[in-house]
Order: C-alpha cells, then structure tokens, then sequence
C-alpha cells in the first residue's frame, strides 16, 4: 500500500509545472498590441525598466536610449510603463508611446501598460521580483525606473534602484 501511494505521488508530480527559471519562456504585451517574446532575445543581455512619463526620473528615458544604441549588439532595453507610483503613468498605451518617441526618440521595445507590484502585479514582475520564482534574488521594486538585468540565457543578474543612472557603470560593466 504504501509503494501504491509513492507510486501515485510521484506520477502526480509529472503534472505540475516546472518552476521558470529563465525569463525567456516570457511572453508580453507590446505597446501597440503586438507581442514581446523574450526567448527571441536570447544571446543577448535584457534590461529590463519599469518607466512613467511623470516622474522625476523620467529623464532616464534618454539613458535607456543611449545604452540601447551604444550596446545593441549585446544588450536589449524593454520598458515596462506602470501607474503603481503616485499616479505618474496615467496616459494609454497610445498617449505613452507617442510620449516616448516625441520627447525621447526612445527606439527599444516598450511593453504595454503594467501593474509592478501589488495584488494585480504582472506574472513577468512577479518572477523578477521573487527569488522563489526566478532562484536568484527577491527585490522590492520602491518607485519608477527600478532595472532588472537579465543575462544572456535569461536568468536574472542584478536589480538597480531608480537611483541608478543607465549609463553607470554599475550596469555597464556587465556589457563590457
């Protein structure tokens, strides 16, 4: 009896789903509807940003821009807008990516609108977020422009508060 019921446990854990351990089996919402499939990036290196037109840390959009150019060829820059901080991406996908483009000329792909935290909190953010999720770190993500930088196999390597300009060196040694 008791084979039995190892038995069924162990045919039953078949059917429960892996944890992921890699961003790369994320799929999502592109900002003017299509879809980001991050498995596409892999080889290349993945900073990830969750980005607000009101904030004042908005100015980082320039950042973000100039490291994507600067290291396109190893690097992918993803913005994730979201309204969790003090109302300061109230705009629409549309409204928020014609922000970006006029007022930055930003280039690299821009998520749709997401929730970063909370109980609506996007199941991407909550793997980057959680170490039982993603095996490598838990973060609070405190306030707009936090980064995640994923490695080229998509695991998570570093979380940087907003603090923490795109072009300093503690993200771009990682792209040297």
């Amino acid at each position: 009896m008791k084979l039995i019921m190892i038995l069924s446990a162990i045919s039953l854990m078949a059917f429960v789903p892996a944890k992921t351990d890699t961003a790369h089996s994320f799929k999502v919402k592109a900002i003017d509807g299509g879809t980001i499939d991050l498995s596409v990036y892999k080889g290349k290196k993945i900073l990830v940003v969750n980005t607000a037109s009101k904030c004042g840390y908005t100015k980082q959009y320039a950042g973000l821009e100039e490291l994507y150019k600067k290291y396109r060829t190893k690097l992918v820059v993803i913005g994730f807008p979201a309204n969790n901080f003090g109302g300061q991406e109230p705009g629409s996908n549309e409204e928020i990516k014609e922000f970006c483009t006029s007022k930055f000329d930003v280039s690299f792909p821009m998520a749709a609108k997401v929730s970063v935290k909370g109980n609506d909190i996007d199941p991407f953010f909550k793997w980057l977020t959680n170490k039982s999720e993603n095996g490598v770190l838990d973060a609070n993500i405190s306030w707009n422009f936090n980064k995640f930088l994923l490695d080229e196999n998509g695991k998570l390597l570093q979380h940087f508060s907003s603090n923490v300009e795109p072009m300093s060196e503690a993200i771009t040694k990682y792209l040297q």
